[in-house]
């Protein structure tokens, strides 16, 4: 870090040697965390007094910088003069202090945090429980509380019930203070599913935004927790990303067989019930991975004892050499015998455009993979072409006059296969449900497809209340909000479940709360008129349809 990306940092990285540079191409994670920016005039500041500990504030902060804890209250014992707690509302935390720290020199100032809090101070109405104030007469004082409120242990993730956001929203970030655009409404959904499944997790990502500020040297928001365990990341072309992520699965399922294959030919020398413990672990949850973890370090530790005493080697008999040969190669793969999360992340451009036909492969391959589209309905990091997302009416490049097509379902295309798991989620309209489908999502033993409406600077909109957009985008039926999962017909019931509600606000008054729309009506009134027309029933018919699919009563066999 110091002497090679720090030089970089430093603006001197011409001065590096080439072999100063790692040979196998591998970077160290964590590195954004020492840019400092200092960028945002104004920056959050909790009021404990007003809080309801909801967790809102830290699910939407695009760039981790919110973060929230509960800890024992002798932790506050050596806590700086000005370093914020209050006792935790949440009954399962009773007797615990609670805090909502900022990392104040790694904020962007966007403010998403500030619109989606629900908590109203009622002394001051125009207050709420987090409000901006200026950064530089803070900034000192909070970078003080930010490295305490890092020292405070985390809760143990056995115990969160990670269905409910405030105690989800407790895990831990491996996705932090990328250069995304302040506002950013890729991130948070990224951030999402590092908390969630991240100290497991490889990644495979489309060229894109998600590429730029995830890999763009010389430093990187992808983190790992203290046990040093978090996502692995690669970057590969729109047009390959998916079999990319695909030959990550086949290749992780290969060497997890041939681990659970020498794990039973060694099982009588390392323990049969330890072996059969390993073999037959589910791993459905957090605890059952911490479980499988602690066997994994007892089976090495036992491995390792084979072929070593104090570190020096073992002379051997041609039948011991054999047990070794097979303990050493255990001993190399045996983690993979823990549950691997493999997804693959990317943009529209990638997933309905020029990836499409790898990423249907991917999903006709019936193989355990996770697939996130963050759908900004326009190719956003070259500048705002239109794409097969991008909805009728949206003026793009390439879409001067809006655009005359109908968006692309590519959620609907999915469900076709039968056992693909496919949500369509929004996180600013409900949380919740975002949440409840990424859980769903991967437990899900197969394809799963999560489409994720992103908010975009391209759409010109105010990015510090975008998330009213969304739900906007919900309200007036533009975006679904749905879960099918197959899982369902084995318990007789209906694979598609439509959570959104009946359209309650037109199409016009969704649309015209974005210059992506609006600019139409100044340019072409005439057009906008048409387009807004068949936009509109477009939306009726859409929702209809799936109304109408979601109610199927499935077939009993006769």
């Amino acid at each position: 870090m110091r002497d090679v990306l720090g030089k970089i940092i430093a603006r001197v990285g011409d001065e590096l040697p080439v072999s100063a540079m790692p040979a196998d191409g591998t970077y160290p994670t964590g590195t954004s965390k020492w840019e400092k920016r200092n960028i945002a005039q104004e920056i959050p500041v909790w009021d404990p007094n007003v809080c309801i500990q909801c967790g809102k504030c830290v699910m939407v902060c695009p760039h981790s910088v919110i973060r929230s804890k509960v800890y024992e209250p002798n932790q506050l014992d050596n806590a700086p003069p000005t370093f914020k707690s209050s006792d935790a509302k949440d009954y399962d935390w009773r007797f615990l202090k609670f805090t909502i720290q900022v990392a104040a020199e790694d904020c962007t100032g966007c403010g998403i945090c500030v619109d989606v809090c629900p908590a109203k101070n009622k002394a001051e109405p125009r207050r709420k429980a987090i409000n901006m104030e200026p950064q530089l007469p803070l900034r000192s004082q909070e970078r003080e509380n930010w490295d305490f409120f890092l020292s405070i242990p985390n809760p143990d993730r056995r115990q969160l019930k990670l269905t409910h956001i405030n105690q989800q929203q407790m895990q831990e970030p491996l996705f932090e203070f990328s250069g995304a655009c302040g506002g950013c409404g890729e991130t948070p959904y990224i951030k999402l599913v590092t908390q969630l499944f991240g100290d497991r997790m490889i990644v495979a990502n489309a060229t894109g935004c998600s590429s730029i500020y995830g890999g763009n040297l010389p430093t990187t928001p992808w983190t790992h927790n203290a046990l040093g365990r978090g996502p692995a990341w690669s970057n590969s072309l729109f047009e390959d990303n998916a079999e990319f992520g695909l030959g990550f699965r086949i290749s992780i399922d290969k060497q997890a067989e041939f681990a659970a294959q020498l794990l039973k030919q060694l099982a009588t020398v390392v323990g049969e019930k330890l072996a059969n413990s390993i073999v037959n672990a589910e791993q459905k949850d957090e605890a059952d991975i911490w479980e499988q973890r602690d066997r994994i370090t007892v089976l090495k530790q036992r491995l390792y004892s084979l072929f070593t005493v104090d570190g020096s080697q073992l002379t051997e008999s041609s039948s011991q050499s054999t047990i070794t040969t097979k303990a050493k190669q255990l001993l190399s793969i045996a983690d993979h015998l823990v549950k691997k999360s493999v997804w693959m992340i990317g943009g529209d451009g990638w997933a309905y455009d020029i990836g499409f036909g790898g990423l249907d492969h991917v999903l006709a391959s019936g193989r355990n993979v996770n697939i996130l589209v963050l759908d900004t309905e326009v190719y956003s990091n070259t500048g705002g072409q239109m794409s097969k997302a991008t909805p009728k009416a949206a003026v793009a490049k390439f879409a001067a006059g809006g655009k005359a097509a109908t968006k692309k379902d590519l959620g609907l295309m999915a469900m076709t296969y039968g056992n693909v798991y496919v949500a369509s989620v929004a996180m600013g309209a409900r949380d919740e449900h975002t949440l409840k489908a990424f859980l769903e999502a991967e437990a899900y033993s197969g394809p799963s497809l999560i489409i994720a409406y992103s908010h975009c600077i391209a759409h010109g909109i105010n990015m510090s209340t975008a998330m009213q957009n969304h739900k906007a985008a919900v309200d007036s039926g533009r975006w679904l909000l749905y879960r099918f999962n197959p899982d369902r017909i084995k318990q007789g019931q209906n694979p598609l479940q439509l959570d959104s509600r009946s359209p309650k606000l037109p199409v016009e008054q969704s649309m015209y709360m974005e210059n992506r729309f609006k600019m139409l009506t100044k340019t072409n009134p005439e057009a906008a008129k048409h387009l807004l027309k068949e936009a509109q029933e477009n939306v009726n018919t859409r929702f209809a349809m799936y109304q109408y699919l979601a109610a199927q009563q499935l077939l009993k066999p006769e």
